[in-house]
């Protein structure tokens, strides 16, 4: 059995509960965010498209003002506790949305929508934010290297699950109870979390330390609330993947939106724009549990960080020359499942093995700067030049011409990243003990 978890999934046999049960907590934020994805897209959509773009505005807003209170709940608190704090926080908002729905319907409107798709754009980058900074100070970089990828195939059981769930539940229980539900995913998500923070003990990253690899958790991390914002421009790595993100948040939105223009054009009811988004979005998490479950525990290993990053910008680059060339919902399809699925199978473990060799507090404060707001950012921009390439009435041509140029940039960038966490790695790494001088002796 142990060779064939090491064979198959990368995982000795002393590792097997922790990885079982970083896999349970990411399926349980996965099915809570993903039973409510499909209405958030749907609610977006009824103050149009270019409501939608400045809803991006709202959520890099709101992820920059949330990002220093985060901030200062890793700073004064112990890990458990300001995990726990977003975790509850987010759980807190459901019953509250909940409540507003069940006690006043009328109120529900295009507005009350638009805050929803706000409130779930934020949830949804900090609940994903926390649990990977959590994996990257629970593992090592060589570990991270082998079955990050397998962690993953939790949260896309959890993607599946999710709106599986949502379809046959909300038959039964009303679409307001899906919230309530939700919720007990995130507390059922955060008692898995707090197992594995006593089993997993935190990590001293190799620029940390040259000694123990394990820090106590009742360790404060310290320092200050924008600490994360100024790591980012302190730091010629980091900004490195902030730019690497920024450029994935800019592809990401040219697809989103020209999703959203060919669901617009083909349906204006509203149930059937959700069904169809949801369609998509099974076909998209069947193709990453394959790729997940079949290549991606191999590649970092057999390939390394650098060539895995350099995939997802590749496979971008492809799928928008054929998607400007076909122009079909069919091809969109088709690029939008293998896009999510190289990102969320492949690219994204290799993302988060990056901060494994960097500070405790990067990896907690400067992650969740370049993951929400960074991200965010990256999608204003992103929504922006969409929207300013569709005045010009070239349609996906235009989209192509700006994201292939941009897409070889992005795969120089993923190259640089790899290497630039090798050297860190090397660099921090405990140098071995001189070895001894045997002692001289004498004749006489």
């Amino acid at each position: 059995m142990a060779m064939t978890l090491q064979g198959v999934f990368n995982v000795r046999r002393s590792e097997v509960l922790p990885v079982a049960l970083a896999m349970a907590f990411f399926f349980c934020v996965l099915t809570a965010l993903m039973m409510l994805r499909p209405a958030r897209e749907a609610l977006g959509m009824r103050g149009g498209l270019d409501a939608v773009r400045w809803l991006f505005v709202g959520t890099a807003v709101v992820t920059l003002l949330v990002n220093p209170v985060f901030g200062l709940l890793v700073s004064r608190f112990r890990r458990i506790v300001f995990i726990a704090a977003t975790y509850l926080f987010f759980a807190g908002s459901l019953g509250v949305f909940y409540l507003l729905i069940a006690l006043t319907p009328d109120v529900i409107g295009v507005a009350t929508g638009q805050v929803f798709y706000v409130w779930f754009s934020v949830f949804n980058l900090f609940s994903s934010m926390v649990f990977w900074a959590l994996m990257s100070d629970s593992f090592s970089l060589e570990q991270s290297k082998r079955f990050f990828a397998l962690i993953a195939v939790g949260g896309t059981l959890g993607a599946v699950f999710g709106p599986w769930l949502s379809s046959i539940l909300a038959k039964v229980v009303g679409t307001p109870a899906l919230l309530l539900i939700s919720a007990g995913f995130l507390i059922l998500a955060l008692c898995l979390a707090g197992v594995l923070i006593r089993l997993q003990p935190a990590r001293s990253a190799p620029a940390e330390s040259g000694g123990p690899a394990g820090r106590p958790d009742a360790e404060l991390i310290g320092g200050g609330a924008w600490d994360g914002l100024k790591a980012v421009f302190q730091s010629r790595y980091l900004l490195g993947i902030a730019a690497y993100v920024v450029i994935l948040a800019v592809m990401a939105t040219f697809l989103y939106f020209t999703r959203l223009q060919m669901v617009a054009a083909l349906h204006n009811e509203m149930d059937s724009r959700t069904t169809l988004f949801a369609q998509i979005d099974v076909i998209t998490q069947v193709a990453t549990l394959v790729i997940q479950v079949l290549v991606s525990g191999h590649l970092m290993k057999r390939l390394g960080v650098h060539i895995t990053l350099a995939l997802l910008p590749l496979t971008t680059l492809l799928g928008f020359v054929g998607l400007a060339l076909a122009g079909s919902l069919a091809a969109l399809i088709m690029f939008e499942s293998a896009f999510r699925a190289v990102q969320r199978a492949i690219m994204r473990p290799a993302r988060e093995t990056l901060f494994t060799v960097v500070s405790a507090e990067d990896k907690y404060k400067a992650k969740a700067v370049i993951d929400t707001f960074v991200y965010r950012a990256g999608d204003v921009a992103g929504a922006q030049l969409e929207g300013a390439l569709g005045r010009l009435g070239m349609g996906l041509a235009a989209v192509a011409s700006v994201a292939v140029p941009l897409a070889v940039v992005w795969a120089a960038l993923g190259l640089w990243l790899g290497r630039a966490q090798q050297g860190i790695a090397v660099a921090g790494a405990p140098q071995p003990l001189p070895a001894a001088t045997p002692p001289c002796h004498s004749s006489k």
